[in-house]
């Protein structure tokens, strides 16, 4: 494949506009075509046979030893016989290189048995010489003779050279001589394309197959091909006159055409039913020509496609309108690097590098270049089944990048750096992605970012059909918006399905995760949470919370004011920068009531040593409107008893430990009652759990770089 220097040299501007389509790029069908054009002329060029071929179908072969086997017969007498005047005997063996590449036009059937397309056939890896020597005279035995290949040799006018082959084969003594030919000259096993040379006048030069001289050859493997577009699957003809889809022309068409993403398949009756796959060409109808170049777009395809949860997440880029040559070499760079990149250790998915290639090439004015991308995400089944989730074509990559940035962002606040007294209001840790903040985009785009806040179903790391991580996923990569029920309800269901994990208590590092993720989807700079249902008490959920920036700094930085009380400062400041919570007084009374209880839980167990505390006793999937009374009753219990106990112990400080939780959980359980809330459960169960991980997280700093200990006024640390 060219490199873009070299294609650019190859292709200028005006040349390059010749090959381009005249209407804009409209279809995953348009991409691609486009791609097929881009492939075929870095690999094959140009010309009416061009896209036809497949020279890179033995790349591997390139430069080795004995990697080509060539047959010269001579048809230009009355009688075809093989070359045996050079001293080089009937068959040639010697290298293939680059520049015999476009020589020997191979066009390979991607098929276990059968022969090739075209007359030159590639053998299977480190064949030995009698395998090979059989391919060889299969050069003359099977492929003229293949029914497809005798119908073009009817109707051309130089189909004369296919029947002088045909002949050639049928001679005992021919076949002889060739096998012993390649089996004395080979010593042993070796990777080989085999081809022929053919002399057509007496006082001629012998020609490759795609030499001017031998276009019949040429075409006898145009039509082999085709006649594979047509009877594919469960179709025996599927070809007729219409317009093609792609080009607009009136012309003969196809329907069964193969498709890198598997669309349109003959199998898929289901997809339509009553469905003739003979009449495939009337509702999918494709140009041959099209069709071929549709098939060569799969190098550049697959380079742009990824698996996770067991799907096929395709994000193909594409300039906005008809293609222009500049914008052309543009996205030829990109596809190359990302082919390229494809092949190395360190492989980066097509959004990373896409997004990469766009800072590189266009630094701030990414946004405007016109790139656009086609996204979905294709789940393959047996028996050639397959689900496609969530299509669209005008996905950019700074709906991803937004949102990696915004994540990185949200984890450097004051929601997650611990400031000059107390921890932070949640927990960070280095080990964590989602609350170090590193890498986000290559998680974003790896699936990644989803798997470690979304339930994950009976198949872990495979989605079902219905799997909400995959239309999360696509939501993102396409600019979709997500609802925020369906979020609420996957993180409720997460977080109890890790709890149920004893060994490691509450899952505080998820619920922080999954908020750190809520915030950085409703911060980044798109919609991407959105309330499709009637509960407007959700909607503040998509308002970025107003957490004032932190980098990691020293503790000594920001002192808490002379006469405020560092827990209940964070506390407050919490809920006025968090919108969900203040604009909304049932979910701001499920967060402190999870405060209270993460706060006397975690008292609990790192003071008094208790194996099962208050979060044990009230886990997320108990805690429903009709038990907030008697959750928070027990709490508050709880921390008058450590209370009075603490007294006791000789201990004073004015009020009750933890009231400045209790104290605002008690006016906000007043007025409504709990039991006349509206608050859905899902909702309720998350912001109670968020509480929950930060009562859990909600305690004094110890420095260990003094001896004096930072003293909080009006209370003692709680």
């Amino acid at each position: 494949m060219l490199s873009p220097e070299e294609f650019e040299q190859q292709y200028p501007a005006d040349k390059l506009a010749e090959e381009l389509p005249d209407k804009p790029i409209s279809s995953l069908r348009d991409i691609q075509y486009l791609y097929g054009k881009l492939y075929t002329l870095a690999t094959a060029g140009g010309g009416a046979y061009a896209s036809y071929l497949t020279p890179d179908a033995a790349n591997g072969f390139v430069d080795q030893d004995d990697s080509l086997v060539v047959v010269r017969a001579d048809v230009s007498g009355d009688k075809p016989r093989l070359e045996t005047g050079d001293r080089r005997g009937p068959v040639w063996i010697t290298r293939y290189t680059k520049e015999r590449i476009p020589k020997v036009a191979h066009c390979k059937y991607p098929a276990a048995r059968g022969i090739d397309h075209s007359i030159t056939h590639q053998a299977g890896k480190n064949s030995d010489p009698e395998k090979l020597a059989r391919y060889a005279k299969e050069r003359l035995t099977k492929w003229p003779k293949d029914d497809v290949v005798q119908s073009v040799a009817d109707d051309h006018k130089d189909g004369w050279i296919i029947n002088a082959l045909s002949d050639l084969g049928e001679d005992e003594s021919v076949l002889k001589t060739i096998e012993e030919s390649v089996t004395t000259q080979l010593k042993g096993s070796t990777s080989a394309l085999l081809t022929v040379k053919v002399k057509t006048e007496p006082d001629g030069e012998y020609h490759w197959p795609s030499d001017g001289n031998l276009d019949v050859l040429m075409a006898a493997m145009r039509r082999r091909k085709l006649s594979k577009l047509v009877s594919k699957g469960q179709a025996s003809d599927s070809s007729g006159e219409a317009i093609d889809l792609v080009t607009g022309a009136r012309t003969r068409t196809v329907g069964t055409a193969e498709d890198p993403l598997n669309y349109f398949l003959g199998k898929q009756l289901e997809k339509f039913p009553g469905f003739d796959p003979d009449e495939a060409w009337r509702t999918h109808p494709i140009s041959e020509d099209a069709a071929v170049t549709l098939m060569n777009a799969e190098t550049f395809v697959d380079a742009c496609t990824y698996r996770t949860f067991n799907t096929n997440v395709y994000y193909l880029p594409y300039f906005f309108g008809v293609p222009e040559p500049e914008e052309t070499h543009l996205l030829y760079r990109l596809l190359y690097s990302i082919v390229s990149e494809s092949d190395s250790s360190e492989q980066l998915t097509p959004i990373e590098n896409a997004y990469l290639h766009q800072k590189e090439r266009f630094g701030d004015d990414a946004d405007a270049n016109g790139l656009r991308f086609y996204v979905s995400a294709v789940m393959p089944h047996q028996m050639s089944r397959y689900d496609v989730f969530g299509e669209t074509m005008n996905g950019l990559i700074q709906y991803p990048a937004n949102l990696a940035f915004a994540h990185a962002q949200v984890v450097q606040t004051t929601a997650f750096r611990e400031g000059h007294k107390r921890t932070g209001a949640l927990p960070n840790h280095e080990n964590w992605q989602l609350l170090n903040g590193e890498n986000i985009l290559g998680s974003v785009a790896s699936g990644s970012y989803l798997y470690q806040t979304l339930p994950s179903g009976d198949d872990d790391t495979d989605a079902s059909a219905d799997d909400f991580r995959i239309r999360a996923l696509v939501a993102i990569l396409s600019g979709e918006a997500i609802p925020i029920s369906s979020l609420l309800e996957r993180y409720v269901e997460r977080i109890i399905e890790d709890s149920r994990d004893d060994e490691n208590g509450f899952p505080v590092f998820l619920v922080a995760s999954q908020y750190a993720q809520l915030c950085a989807l409703a911060r980044a700079d798109h919609d991407f949470l959105t309330v499709r249902d009637a509960n407007k008490a959700l909607r503040p959920i998509t308002n970025p919370p107003t957490y004032e920036s932190r980098p990691m700094q020293s503790r000594q930085e920001k002192p808490v004011p002379d006469g405020g009380f560092a827990g209940a400062t964070k506390l407050e400041s919490f809920i006025e920068d968090t919108p969900a919570l203040a604009k909304n007084d049932e979910r701001c009374a499920s967060f402190l009531l999870g405060a209270l209880v993460g706060a006397v839980g975690d008292y609990q167990e790192y003071e008094q040593g208790r194996s099962t505390t208050l979060v044990d006793q009230f886990p997320v999937k108990s805690v429903t409107r009709n038990r907030v009374k008697k959750i928070a009753e027990d709490a508050i219990e709880k921390a008058v008893t450590y209370t009075r106990q603490e007294k006791k112990g000789g201990m004073s400080y004015p009020g009750m430990k933890f009231d400045y939780i209790a104290d605002r959980l008690r006016e906000k359980i007043i007025r409504p009652d709990p039991d006349d809330w509206s608050i859905d459960t899902d909702d309720l169960r998350f912001y109670y759990a968020l509480g929950v991980t930060y009562g859990m997280n909600d305690r004094k700093i110890r420095s260990n770089d003094t001896d004096e200990q930072p003293a909080e006024t009006s209370q003692v640390d709680q």
